[in-house]
């Protein structure tokens, strides 16, 4: 028998042999990727890289305070192998994104508080922790952003290792924990991920996807090397995931009035007990108009659930080609990104894994299946690193997006061991060269992307609204990192899309027509890794010196702008019905 790559014998076929066979090799351990590195071809005739110079000025900013993330010195359980995420809000509604970062702790210590810094303009930040009455709420994981009962401010779900905490911004002074009173239970020792809001049914308010890793029990877990999937090329590491327990996905609907109610079970959300989630990736993947949701696992397939408009979802992971890798092998996917990189007005997906791996990229097909383009797109150069947050972005707005990822093992122990692997580790950047292929600019990007930390959560946003991105990375144990870009860049358009009730219109679709190229992107909460980017959509530009612009609202309404002329902000509200 033949299985052709991408039919639908392929896909069914591989992906079971794939899972015999890992596990045959290396039963209950963690996934193990088979792909070896591809040497990057070089660039086309003519073609020339453009500059970048990214700078970690996070000192400067204000940015001190170490995130602090299981033992520093060596990690004994997986709970603390795991990092935490960020959030790039303006909490305060002065046109500036403020930064919020989620905190862990140390295992048998008090947990330290999660972090909020106040944009005071020019990329200086002070730190109001305290200001905004964050207290500590436990062993946090990620942060997913949304205005829940439509007054207008941004409010923030942080999920836990134990109760996740809906914190509601009151009138941008301070956060209280609602968390009861809007529905969400404060008992438990339920491990929670990777979180997004969204309005899966459209009736103008958010509801909310949460994910969930490994059930976990500290008491009945062995120590690093006592097990076989407590060793990772024969160096003790923390045990996990396979051998664990594994999880399943939570979904739950807004009442309207920011109280919630758990359909996990009657949406179709709630499967059997058999991943390990980490990254949510929210899009309409199929351009329906109603919002899909993509979980990145580790050491398991990962999942697709399409919306079915009546108030169900379907898982289709392995059906859309999205559960695997080309090879149908799962893979340890940690974070996830959504952009159309090859300009045809479909969302792909970008996911990040583990060592001895490449990330993938899945190019959507346009019916609801994706192919791997992994290699074909040269994305496929680096094995020897551990991803965790992601993001498509265009760093030098020349309208194609480009890839970023921050890296970091999960055991300090690695660095003793004779293998080619260390726990802080560069970032990556891949330049998109507009012909279906990526360029691999990491070690010309400028310090910041070269420094070496064992990072977690990545969150890119317009931070002092010149029109570049930033990008703000958890590193653990450590303070964090903002890179700030000092490399040319042309024109750009930052959209700012409101629904009628004055929150951020979280699933709207932004086009934007310039010098015959159409960009499209969608206003989105959560994704990179257990992160919250800037809720505004950035548009590089060349040359143009104006834009045609469209919106399809959350709503399923259109609009459209028409001609705005560049390097500006331009705040969109959809009128009432």
């Amino acid at each position: 028998m033949t299985t052709a790559r991408g039919s639908l014998v392929g896909k069914l076929l591989l992906p079971l042999l794939a899972i015999a066979g890992s596990n045959a090799a290396f039963p209950q351990g963690m996934a193990v990727g088979n792909r070896r590195a591809v040497p990057a071809a070089p660039l086309p005739a003519g073609v020339v890289a453009p500059t970048v110079d990214y700078r970690d000025i996070a000192a400067e900013a204000g940015l001190a305070q170490a995130n602090i993330s299981g033992g520093a010195g060596e990690k004994n359980y997986l709970v603390e192998t795991t990092g935490t995420g960020v959030a790039l809000i303006d909490f305060d509604n002065d046109g500036l994104l403020d930064i919020f970062f989620v905190n862990s702790g140390r295992l048998n210590e008090k947990a330290p508080p999660h972090r909020l810094y106040r944009n005071r303009g020019e990329l200086r930040f002070e730190d109001v922790t305290e200001k905004a009455s964050l207290i500590a709420t436990g062993w946090g994981q990620g942060v997913c952003a949304g205005d829940v009962d439509n007054d207008g401010y941004t409010d923030l779900f942080v999920t836990h290792w134990g109760p996740d905490r809906l914190l509601r911004n009151r009138g941008g002074e301070t956060f209280a924990d609602e968390s009861r009173p809007r529905g969400f239970a404060e008992t438990g020792r339920r491990w929670s991920s990777g979180c997004a809001f969204l309005d899966f049914d459209r009736d103008g308010d958010l509801d909310l996807f949460v994910a969930h890793y490994v059930d976990f029990d500290i008491d009945g877990t062995p120590l690093p090397g006592e097990a076989p999937q407590c060793r990772w090329q024969n160096v003790p590491i923390p045990c996990g995931p396979r051998g664990l327990p594994a999880e399943t996905m939570s979904l739950f609907e807004n009442d309207g009035g920011g109280k919630f109610a758990d359909i996990s079970e009657a949406s179709g959300i709630a499967g059997p007990r058999n991943h390990y989630g980490l990254g949510v990736l929210t899009g309409d993947y199929d351009n329906d108009g109603r919002p899909d949701v993509y979980v990145a696992c580790d050491s398991t397939a990962s999942l697709l659930y399409r919306n079915k408009g009546d108030g169900a979802f379907e898982e289709l992971g392995l059906f859309s080609g999205a559960a695997y890798n080309e090879d149908g092998q799962e893979q340890a996917g940690m974070g996830v990104a959504a952009g159309d990189y090859d300009g045809d007005g479909l969302t792909d997906i970008f996911k990040t894994n583990f060592a001895s791996d490449t990330n993938t990229l899945y190019r959507n097909n346009g019916d609801f299946s994706f192919t791997d383009e992994t290699v074909a797109a040269g994305l496929a150069t680096v094995t020897q690193y551990v991803g965790w947050g992601a993001a498509f972005l265009d760093f030098d707005h020349d309208g194609r997006q480009d890839l970023f990822a921050v890296n970091g093992h999960v055991a300090p122990s690695v660095d003793g061991a004779p293998i080619d692997e260390s726990f802080a580790q560069p970032g990556l950047l891949f330049w998109n060269r507009g012909d279906g292929g990526f360029h691999p600019l990491s070690a010309e990007a400028g310090p910041a992307v070269a420094a070496r930390h064992s990072s977690r959560g990545a969150a890119a946003g317009d931070l002092d609204n010149d029109g570049d991105l930033e990008i703000v990375v958890v590193n653990m144990n450590e303070a964090p990192s903002l890179l700030q870009n000092f490399g040319p860049a042309g024109n750009w358009l930052l959209v700012r899309a409101l629904a009628s009730s004055g929150r951020d219109d979280i699933g709207a679709r932004v086009a934007v027509a310039a010098a015959g190229q159409t960009q499209v992107k969608e206003i989105r909460s959560g994704g990179s890794y257990l992160s919250q980017s800037d809720l505004r959509a950035h548009f590089g530009l060349g040359k143009a010196d104006a834009a045609e612009v469209s919106i399809r609202w959350s709503s399923g309404r259109t609009q459209k702008i028409g001609a705005v002329e560049a390097n500006r902000l331009l705040t969109l509200r959809e009128t009432p019905r």
